[in-house]
């Protein structure tokens, strides 16, 4: 076996002495740690519970972007703009078009209309009944609605009286609701109710697998108790954050998830160093020192890591995205209170009830060891064998399309998301998401030809303006003149539903090509949907340099070698194209879809994936950091690169395979979801997780340290190295 060595009197050692007398500390105020980590507990849950009810309702905005400027002109210079809620009235006999239907959908328009914080309604009935607004069988019609203000006013606080008083009907009538502001507002408690149903199954399966582990049931409690500490924690400090962003509700799934399996995987690793100090026959002052010591260490630049990859959210201009930095932040620093501080004195009270009675002799050759060297013999053939699976399972990521979120989101059950179902099904085109062209001035030149000009476009069911209504590149109808009063002008472009189902981006990118007759600014939902996805696909490349330039620079911090950090970004990139291809797989192209109970739609929209990329990352970093410590700690001690990796391999792969499946556990609970968001992130960071975890720590780490040699310690320990 080859073997590289290196001058004893160039060795370095990973130990931190600040950190080993923070440890002694800890010991000797262990009654004042405790009471004071109770009283914060008290105190961050009290906090946390006033944080959840003001998390905020994001929406997919791009703000400062052409279609954000478009909707402020059209409100300010027309008194108008895209409706944010549908009614889908249905005639309970005869047709929408029959005089006593015709005549109560009239005084529900205008009932509507009266009702609080609503600023527009108009209808089939009211805008000289235009086909895009009546079912091709004349047994629906629609009510679009405007309600101005952000989500929350709208979501929040007129929905919520809006919706029931409008859809009681009548005898004539049934009414229904729907549009983006309904299906988002039904989407938030759909997803605390997963979170609730999830939770419920983690902890005692979390609860098992520990003591599996760990063979002692405090030693499988307080790991769990540090996860909740980490989660009210996390949720406390977002409390603070919300003084100066606003955080959306859906940070409260990743904040959740991510403190119970932070929390545990920090606190196992400290636990295990306890274990193995105790082992070669420390006191339990000296064990709980060395836990902080060198497990401290590990932890906190763990934490830095997945921290550092999700704060790079906060380059993109979306709060829908930042809520995700602040809330992986705000877990992080829960999780280190934990571990750092609070293990310790948790530990030098009762850490016997953490150790086996006969604890066994720590086992330098095992089934980690033994694998190692298998690997490291002929690291050619295995790690290129792992790595032809891994592209394998990452192929239908070159697949991917980004498209936009709808309201299949949601389970065929939910309310909102049928009413949709009969929208898209019965009607020829959507005129909710209608494109608006607006002028940026009062000169306009010839609105018949440009609106007969739209109307040829392919895509386009019908295209309004003052000039009447324009289809196939002729007028069809006077339509609404009064509509388009104002100062200049804007027409209607309404897409057809096919049209909106294939790639509503596209037909945005046909009507910005038609040269306007005055200088023009293209707004409407499909629209902003446009720019939204524009706007978060061209960051994209920033956010990937700062989340790997940062990463590098902490691994490069820990390890003193430029080589190992590139070679963690690379294999860290081997598992996230296997989380991507999963879910490209799966969620776009409808595998798995009647096992998993959701509706695909061909498409991934771009904010879950970002999101994705950065804490999957980042908890791939997690586990190398913790495999690297002990692969440099024992290099550092004997200067015996292939000794290192198989012997780090065999003190900390049970750790991370135990703490990856409890992880991964945590994430794949959110499978059983009702919103498919949320049921992505937790099978795509499951998936992560796992392959990271096994495939990657187990063998591509070591073929690759077996290949790079001495190189792996460059510059640190390239010089000092010598023989083989």
């Amino acid at each position: 076996m080859a073997v590289n060595t290196r001058p004893r009197s160039a060795r370095t050692s990973v130990a931190d002495p600040a950190l080993r007398r923070l440890g002694f500390l800890l010991v000797r105020r262990r009654r004042l740690v405790l009471a004071l980590a109770l009283v914060g507990f008290v105190v961050a849950a009290v906090l946390a519970a006033g944080v959840v009810p003001r998390l905020s309702l994001s929406r997919f905005e791009a703000p400062g972007s052409e279609s954000d400027r478009a909707q402020a002109e059209l409100v300010e210079r027309f008194g108008t703009g895209s409706p944010d809620m549908i009614f889908l009235v249905t005639a309970k006999s005869g047709t929408v078009d029959d005089p006593a239907v015709a005549a109560a959908g009239r005084e529900l328009t205008a009932r509507i209309g009266r009702e609080e914080g609503v600023a527009e309604a108009a209808s089939y009935w009211t805008r000289d009944r235009p086909a895009t607004l009546r079912s091709g069988d004349g047994r629906h019609a629609l009510v679009l609605v405007r309600i101005p203000g952000d989500a929350d006013h709208v979501r929040a606080g007129v929905l919520p009286g809006l919706v029931p008083k409008v859809t009681v009907g009548d005898d004539l009538l049934q009414v229904r609701a729907g549009g983006g502001e309904e299906v988002f507002r039904e989407a938030v408690p759909l997803a605390r109710q997963d979170f609730v149903r999830a939770e419920l199954v983690i902890f005692p399966l979390a609860f098992v697998l520990l003591w599996f582990y760990q063979r002692r049931v405090v030693a499988a409690v307080v790991p769990i108790l540090a996860g909740v500490f980490a989660m009210v924690v996390g949720l406390a400090l977002l409390g603070g954050a919300l003084l100066f962003a606003e955080i959306s509700t859906f940070a409260l799934n990743l904040t959740l998830a991510m403190g119970l399996g932070l929390g545990i995987d920090y606190c196992l690793f400290v636990i295990q160093r306890f274990r193995e100090e105790t082992r070669r026959g420390a006191e339990r002052a000296s064990a709980v020192a060395g836990a902080v010591e060198h497990a401290g260490r590990t932890v906190l630049f763990s934490g830095v890591t997945v921290a550092t990859s999700l704060v790079v959210l906060l380059a993109l201009p979306f709060d829908f995205l930042r809520s995700f930095a602040y809330a992986g932040v705000a877990v992080v620093i829960g999780g280190l209170v934990a571990a750092v501080l609070v293990l310790p004195a948790v530990l030098a009270t009762a850490g016997g009830a953490m150790v086996r009675k006969r604890e066994e002799a720590e086992r330098v050759a095992g089934f980690w060891h033994a694998l190692a060297l298998r690997v490291m013999r002929r690291p050619l053939l295995s790690g290129g064998a792992a790595m032809v699976m891994l592209l394998v399972l990452a192929s239908p990521f070159l697949g991917l399309r980004f498209g936009v979120a709808d309201d299949r989101i949601l389970p065929p059950e939910a309310s909102s998301r049928q009413t949709q179902d009969v929208i898209r099904r019965s009607f020829p085109a959507e005129e909710t998401d209608a494109i608006q062209v607006i002028s940026k001035s009062t000169a306009v030149g010839d609105i018949s030809r440009y609106a007969a000009s739209l109307s040829r476009l392919p895509g386009v069911a019908q295209v309004d303006s003052a000039a009447g209504s324009f289809a196939a590149g002729g007028r069809v109808g006077d339509g609404d003149p009064a509509r388009f009063a104002g100062r200049g002008a804007w027409v209607s472009v309404v897409p057809s539903a096919e049209a909106l189902a294939d790639d509503p981006v596209r037909v945005v990118e046909a009507v910005r090509s038609v040269e306007p007759p005055f200088e023009a600014l293209v707004g409407g939902y499909p629209a902003e949907l446009a720019d939204y996805r524009s706007s978060v696909v061209d960051r994209l490349p920033l956010v990937l340099a700062l989340m790997l330039g940062m990463t590098f620079l902490v691994l490069f911090l820990m390890t003193r070698s430029v080589v190992i950090p590139i070679k963690a970004t690379l294999m860290n990139v081997l598992s996230l194209g296997v989380m991507f291809g999963a879910l490209v797989w799966i969620f776009q192209d409808g595998n798995l879809s009647s096992l998993l109970g959701f509706t695909p739609t061909g498409t991934l929209d771009a904010s879950i994936p970002i999101l994705m990329l950065c804490v999957a990352y980042g908890l791939s970093m997690d586990y190398e950091v913790f495999l690297l410590s002990r692969i440099k700690e024992e290099y550092d001690r004997t200067g015996d690169t292939e000794r290192a990796v198989a012997t780090g391999l065999q003190r900390s792969a049970p750790l991370i395979t135990a703490a990856g499946g409890i992880l991964a556990l945590t994430f794949a609970a959110y499978a059983t979801a009702q919103v498919s968001f949320v049921q992505m992130l937790g099978v795509g960071m499951a998936i992560a997780v796992l392959v990271d975890a096994t495939v990657i720590r187990a063998v591509l780490v070591p073929s690759l340290m077996r290949l790079a040699g001495p190189l792996n310690w460059w510059p640190a320990g390239r010089a000092s190295t010598s023989g083989r």
